[in-house]
């Protein structure tokens, strides 16, 4: 756990933000959350820019008001340390972490946070992948032509941004050590990206859905959102990697929530896809089939795989 000095500067990092709330139809689970404190705190990893995060996840204000009866309030950071300290520090109540996020706070502190729901894909999986891209005046086309070149990853705490590709690339054959001329952390999955296009990177690496159209940065991931934000033609840019299938990564809350905060925030993201479904894919960052209640068992794969990762750190 973290102590009082630790909580301050986690509090300190995040940037604040509060809206009011336009008033919602809103007929699914509820329960009174003033009971146990004053507010709902719902905190974003630092993978886009702020205000793009707020404006995409502003509809989601309303239900979490109205499903808990109290205030809700959005906080960004700008990485995804400053998140995993504020949730295990008890300062947030909900975040969307992908898979190695989750499992590094479970690593530091087991019994502090519970995975709650995730996502389902339109084809049914329950999983994304990480891919490596270059730019198409390059002229890079395979991992095979990167050796000796640089290479960007997203944040040392994402999936798919490090965890998993530093972890299949080595398996192939190409320690990132010793395979790329060097390799940056670019400060999120948008700015790895941006970092290619302008030229800090031969290669970077990002989350995608791997299903839909190419055209439109598929059906959900981050090359979908730099799409639809006008600032990503993919025509610019060619796929040379993808990793295996990675699960989808969790909705996490603090255990010190009731579980019925638990049910009710599986029942209303639910209740939302059903009623609402742009706000749920707004919230979601692409299309979802549904979302699905999930456990710490669906993550022990990848929190071995974390695991590992720090202790052969430690031996270097």
């Amino acid at each position: 756990m973290f102590n009082k000095l630790t909580r301050v500067i986690a509090l300190l990092a995040m940037v604040f933000f509060s809206t009011q709330a336009n008033a919602v139809t809103y007929t699914g689970p509820k329960m009174d959350l003033s009971k146990y404190q004053p507010e709902f705190r719902v905190g974003f990893l630092g993978d886009e820019a702020a205000q793009d995060i707020i404006a995409r996840n502003e509809c989601f204000m309303p239900y979490i008001e109205a499903a808990y009866g109290v205030p809700a309030k959005f906080f960004t950071f700008k990485d995804y340390a400053g998140t995993m300290e504020s949730m295990l520090g008890g300062n947030l109540d909900y975040t969307w972490f992908g898979s190695s996020g989750y499992a590094g706070m479970y690593l530091k502190d087991p019994t502090a946070v519970v995975p709650v729901l995730t996502r389902m894909q339109p084809t049914g999986d329950m999983g994304y992948y990480s891919v490596a891209v270059a730019t198409k005046e390059s002229g890079i086309k395979s991992m095979a032509d990167l050796k000796g070149k640089s290479f960007g990853w997203a944040d040392p705490n994402s999936t798919s941004g490090f965890l998993i590709p530093s972890i299949e690339l080595k398996a192939m054959g190409m320690d990132p050590d010793t395979y790329f001329s060097k390799t940056q952390f670019s400060g999120g999955h948008e700015n790895n990206v941006l970092a290619l296009m302008n030229g800090d990177v031969d290669a970077a690496v990002t989350w995608v859905s791997g299903v839909g159209s190419w055209e439109e940065g598929y059906s959900s991931g981050n090359l979908r959102k730099m799409v639809d934000k006008g600032i990503l033609n993919m025509d610019d840019i060619v796929q040379i990697w993808s990793s295996k299938l990675i699960p989808n990564g969790p909705i996490v809350m603090p255990t010190f929530l009731p579980v019925r905060a638990h049910q009710v925030m599986i029942g209303m993201k639910q209740w939302i896809h059903e009623n609402d479904p742009k706000c749920s894919e707004n919230v979601a960052n692409g299309i979802v089939k549904k979302w699905v209640p999930v456990d710490h068992s669906f993550y022990e794969s990848v929190v071995a795989a974390r695991k590992a990762k720090i202790e052969a750190q430690k031996n270097n």
